[in-house]
């Protein structure tokens, strides 16, 4: 190979090597570990939410690719006056829940605004005092992602930000059996944008 071509492929490895984030890539390893977590606990019979039909079919939960760029830094705002209302399920249930705040962000150049809930009951339970609750529906549901909207769990924020992982977005129970019952996203976590990151829609079989 001549000396000049030899010096161009060293130039263009470089730029590769340079254009590559080691944060990027450590985080993608995470979700993965995280990801196979999730299908472990999936495929157990004694932790599965699966049907036993579903159980015996599990070869593990379909995801978009994980996506850095997903992974949201959010402007937070904290309701100063939160009333209790009862969420729409997809049964007669009507778990209580408060507006906690707002999460304030861009993505795929939109400006978005999601309302974040705090459950009632969880806020009671020392396990659970500090989650937060962001069910949120985007253009993917009905075809790639479940039509249903998908949910995503935080915690408390210590100041005015707090981290949105659209890669952790997970479906409702109801998604994989019909027994449970499932809180509907609000329409003002109705997103007008696709959200390619997180699980995508379950099949059984």
């Amino acid at each position: 190979m001549k000396k000049n071509n030899i010096i161009k492929l060293l130039v263009i490895l470089v730029i590769v090597i340079s254009c590559t984030n080691p944060l990027d890539e450590a985080y993608i390893e995470t979700m993965e570990i995280y990801r196979a977590g999730i299908n472990e606990e999936f495929a157990d019979s004694s932790r599965s939410i699966l049907t036993d039909e579903g159980l015996a079919h599990f070869t593990g939960l379909d995801f978009f690719p994980a996506d850095p760029d997903y992974f949201i830094k959010a402007k937070f705002v904290l309701n100063p006056d939160p009333e209790a209302f009862e969420m729409e399920t997809t049964t007669e249930r009507r778990p209580i829940y408060v507006k906690y705040g707002e999460a304030h962000f861009e993505l795929n150049g939109e400006k978005i605004v999601l309302e974040i809930y705090q459950s009632d009951k969880a806020k009671n339970m020392e396990e659970f005092r500090e989650y937060l609750f962001l069910p949120f529906k985007d253009l993917t549901n009905g075809e790639e992602t479940y039509g249903g909207g998908r949910y995503i769990d935080l915690k408390i924020p210590q100041g005015d930000e707090i981290m949105i992982d659209f890669n952790k977005s997970y479906n409702p129970y109801c998604a994989y059996n019909d027994r449970y019952s499932c809180p509907v996203p609000p329409e003002a976590n109705h997103l007008n944008i696709r959200i390619l990151a997180g699980v995508k829609a379950y099949k059984d079989h």
